[in-house]
């Protein structure tokens, strides 16, 4: 069934993946969830290393704005909170001055949140000195999306009378957007990501001094996106295997997509995931990791069993046909 059961309602696709994600039945808000026994791997559910890194990164962040106190550490759309659990655990230099927060909309998710973060729905109020984290955040934020039939229009979503979703498309957009490409091929698609910039937008409007972090799969460009196929870059996920079409069983599967990076606000800095994760000291903690295990191999205890399993961290984070090919964009506030 469609996720409005009325027949003839029509929706933007946009208003359509909100509801099928974070709405009252959607997929977030009922049973979707990150984790290995959830329905995808991020970074941070790879195992704590992520976020051992991402703890140098903040210590160095800390010195560079001048040691604020308190220092607000913000993971924005934590899930279950598997990187503020990474973070707290790590040894921070900050550790006395952070204020460390799980934004996630999902209140069955944030119950899953450890003991000592503060546990929210919504980014706090500014301005604060600190950091602000989107580790595959901006994939999931609802986007208006663009088909090109001899012109682009518009996809809307209207529940048909036997309850299924259908697309229908609208007039030719007048003006046509100036990412879209003027000389697409017919059947062309491509999101408009007017709410992953707006996010960035807010989030860097409550910072008065510090950075924010987006870890996702992108694409330099919107016309790359729209030359694709479509199912390349727009897609669902359920219990780790791709799903059906994005209009099937909504509230069921994970709709995600390339974030184009030329609609966003043009970042500090742009690196591939494994580029930043070499910058803030992965190899140094994968090699620690092993020379803690040489150490204690005869009798390991839980430290060492933790510090070998770097290794096979390391590799999954790095892989640049996989989570190590992710960009990292940094704003500086």
């Amino acid at each position: 069934m469609c996720a409005w059961h009325t027949p003839f309602v029509v929706v933007s696709f946009e208003g359509f993946m909100a509801q099928a994600l974070y709405g009252p039945d959607g997929f977030y808000t009922s049973s979707g969830a990150a984790g290995r026994r959830g329905d995808f791997l991020t970074s941070a559910e790879v195992g704590p290393l992520f976020g051992a890194v991402v703890a140098r990164y903040l210590d160095a962040e800390w010195e560079r704005i001048g040691r604020p106190d308190p220092y607000t550490v913000i993971d924005a759309g934590a899930g279950p909170g598997a990187l503020v659990r990474s973070i707290a655990a790590a040894e921070l230099e900050c550790h006395r001055a952070l204020r460390l927060i799980a934004v996630e909309v999902a209140g069955s998710q944030r119950a899953n949140h450890p003991d000592g973060v503060e546990s929210r729905a919504d980014l706090p109020e500014g301005p604060f000195d600190g950091v602000i984290l989107a580790n595959e955040l901006l994939d999931n934020v609802p986007f208006r999306l663009a088909v090109h039939d001899g012109a682009w229009r518009e996809s809307f979503v209207v529940t048909s009378p036997d309850g299924r979703c259908l697309e229908t498309l609208s007039a030719p957009l007048d003006p046509v957007p100036q990412v879209l490409p003027s000389t697409p091929g017919l059947g062309a698609r491509a999101p408009l990501q007017d709410g992953a910039a707006a996010w960035i937008i807010d989030a860097l409007a409550r910072l008065r001094s510090g950075s924010v972090v987006v870890f996702d799969y992108m694409t330099p460009t919107t016309a790359e996106l729209a030359a694709r196929p479509w199912r390349e870059w727009l897609r669902t996920y359920r219990h780790h295997q791709r799903g059906g079409h994005y209009l099937d069983e909504p509230g069921s599967q994970d709709i995600t997509t390339d974030v184009a990076i030329d609609q966003l606000p043009p970042p500090d800095t742009i690196r591939t995931q494994a580029q930043w994760l070499r910058l803030h000291g992965i190899d140094e903690l994968v090699e620690a990791g092993k020379r803690y295990w040489d150490e204690h191999a005869a009798r390991p205890d839980l430290t060492a069993i933790k510090m070998r399993s770097r290794i096979s961290e390391s590799e999954a984070l790095l892989d640049p046909a996989g989570l190590g090919g992710f960009t990292v964009l940094e704003y500086r506030a």
